[in-house]
C-alpha cells in the first residue's frame, strides 16, 4: 500500500512541472543568490569565506522550506479534491498514506539535495573538511523533515492559504533560532531554551560538525539520529490527525 502510494503521487509530480522545477530548481538560484550575496567581500589571505559557512547551512534551510510549502499544499488538495477520502475508503492505512507521501517526497529531496549540493561544490566551489556525502545527508535529512511538519501542518489548514501561513509558525522561527545569524550561546536563556528544541537547530549543529572536522563526531552522528526520530515521529502524528476530507 505505501509503495502503491509513492508511485501514485510521483506519477502525479511527473505531470507538475512546475512542483518539479520548484523542488529541484529553485533551491540551487537561491544558492546562487546566497554566492553573489557575499562575491565581493574582501577577505585575509587564508580566511574563510562566509558562503563557506553560510551556504553550507542553506543546503538544509532550503531543502527543509521547499519540502514544506510543496508537501502541505499537495496534500491540502488530496483533501479538498476528495481524492483521500475515495483512498481511505479503501483497505489502505492512514500510516501507508501519509509514508507512501513522506517516501515519494523524499525521492524527490533526495534529488534536491544533490542537484544544490552538486552546485555548491561545482559550481561555487564550497570549501569544508568534512565530506560532501554527509552534507548531503543530512540535506536529505531535513528535507525529508520539512516533509514530515508539511503533512502534518496540513491536516489543520483548510485551504491553500491557511497551509502557507503556517511558515510564520513553524519554519520562520526555526530559521531565526538554529543559530544560523546568532549563536545558540549568545541568546537570552528562553530564547536559547527553545532553539535546544528545535529540530532545525540539530541539522544546523551536524552541518556546522562536519565543515570544522575531516572525520564523522559522535556528536555529528548523535545530531543525524535525533533528527530521523523526530521525523518518524512527527510522521506518526501527522498520521493520527489525518482527515478524510477538509469541509
Amino acid at each position: 500500500m505505501t509503495l502503491a502510494t509513492t508511485a501514485r503521487v510521483l506519477g502525479q509530480l511527473r505531470h507538475d512541472h512546475r512542483s518539479v522545477g520548484l523542488i529541484l530548481v529553485v533551491p540551487a538560484f537561491l544558492l546562487a543568490a546566497v554566492y553573489f550575496l557575499f562575491e565581493n567581500e574582501t577577505l585575509p589571505p587564508g580566511f574563510p569565506r562566509t558562503f563557506d559557512r553560510v551556504g553550507l547551512m542553506m543546503l538544509a534551510i532550503f531543502p527543509f522550506v521547499v519540502m514544506f510549502l510543496v508537501t502541505s499544499i499537495t496534500m491540502l488538495r488530496e483533501r479538498t479534491s476528495g481524492t483521500l477520502e475515495r483512498l481511505l475508503t479503501t483497505p489502505i492505512h492512514k500510516a501507508d498514506l501519509l509514508f507512501g507521501y513522506a517516501l515519494a517526497f523524499s525521492i524527490m529531496a533526495a534529488l534536491q539535495s544533490l542537484v544544490a549540493t552538486a552546485v555548491a561544490y561545482w559550481v561555487f566551489d564550497l570549501d569544508i573538511k568534512g565530506s560532501p556525502g554527509f552534507v548531503v545527508m543530512i540535506a536529505v535529512i531535513n528535507a525529508v523533515l520539512g516533509v514530515a511538519l508539511g503533512l502534518l501542518c496540513s491536516a489543520f489548514a483548510r485551504t491553500e492559504f491557511q497551509a502557507v501561513q503556517f511558515m510564520p509558525v513553524v519554519v520562520v522561527p526555526q530559521i531565526l533560532l538554529c543559530g544560523l545569524f546568532v549563536a545558540r550561546e549568545d541568546m537570552n536563556e528562553v530564547l536559547e531554551a527553545i532553539s535546544g528544541v528545535l529540530p532545525l537547530t540539530f541539522s544546523v549543529d551536524a552541518l556546522k560538525e562536519i565543515a570544522g572536522n575531516a572525520e564523522t563526531t559522535a556528536s555529528m552522528w548523535q545530531d543525524t539520529i535525533v533528527m530521523g526520530v523526530i521525523v518518524v515521529g512527527v510522521l506518526v502524528l501527522a498520521s493520527l490527525t489525518l482527515r478524510r476530507q477538509t469541509r
